[in-house]
């Protein structure tokens, strides 16, 4: 694929009420990774995110563009937010030249406490459906650092039945090896106990070497020691089972496996 048919992406939640949450849950010894406690979720993991991908691509226009400190990028995404009082999906592209676009939507109303490790997910919030796919997808730059090239993931969605994106459901991508790479809109993560019986259970994701992309709250739960990094196949997947899943716009939420479809 040239480097002229896709752009790189990262898309993030607006939300004045963060530095507010932010505070108050965390209060001022937080280890949340925004010093600015800006509005936008995640915001330092977000640029790093693109860097790394103009690097990767080799965009050096790119690079120089998302060399700005945080404050300056902070202040630049501000100039494209419709309302400031208001949440908003915001989706961040840029291409080869450095040209940045900046896209908003409305977004819901979710609560902040989902968003901050630890996080609070209420135990009777509905969870997720999440499906595996039937086909493989082959690991490339193109899944570890996130583009405009989405037709990977859309045919999984398709696969899956997933029509919407406000359907409240997920697919798992799958590499040749039978290893879950990632979701094609979140990380997924899951709960697995120790050789014996007397280990705690403990979370686990996907490390990027199964070609599953380079995800900011994926990021933010592991360098909060939520979960640590684990192969895990297809095999290893019970139909039923409880996972969680996570993205920069929606936070983290509760999943639940489903190998078997019921009539």
């Amino acid at each position: 694929m040239s480097s002229q048919s896709f752009e790189i992406i990262s898309t993030l939640r607006y939300d004045p009420s963060l530095p507010t949450v932010v505070r108050q849950r965390l209060g001022n010894t937080h280890t949340y990774p925004d010093p600015l406690l800006s509005p936008y979720y995640l915001l330092p993991y977000h640029q790093d995110r693109l860097r790394s991908a103009a690097r990767y691509f080799n965009w050096d226009k790119a690079s120089e563009f998302l060399e700005k400190d945080l404050t300056q990028f902070a202040q630049y995404l501000d100039t494209f937010i419709p309302q400031k009082e208001q949440c908003w999906r915001i989706r961040i592209v840029v291409d080869q030249n450095g040209s940045c676009k900046v896209e908003t939507s409305p977004a819901a109303h979710i609560e902040l406490e989902n968003f901050l490790v630890p996080f609070i997910i209420s135990p009777t919030s509905t969870p997720w459906r999440v499906f595996v796919d039937t086909a493989y997808t082959t690991p490339s730059g193109l899944t570890t650092h996130k583009t405009t090239a989405r037709e990977g993931y859309a045919s999984a969605r398709a696969r899956a039945g997933i029509t919407t994106p406000q359907d409240t459901a997920e697919v798992l991508l799958v590499n040749p090896q039978g290893e879950i790479m990632e979701g094609s809109i979140t990380t997924p993560y899951f709960q697995r106990r120790g050789p014996t019986k007397r280990d705690v259970p403990a979370w686990i994701t996907p490390p990027l070497s199964s070609g599953g992309n380079a995800g900011t709250s994926r990021r933010y739960a592991l360098n909060q020691g939520f979960c640590t990094e684990e192969v895990i196949t297809t095999r290893d997947l019970v139909d039923g089972e409880v996972c969680l899943l996570s993205n920069g716009v929606r936070g983290f939420i509760l999943g639940q496996i489903v190998l078997e479809q019921k009539e």
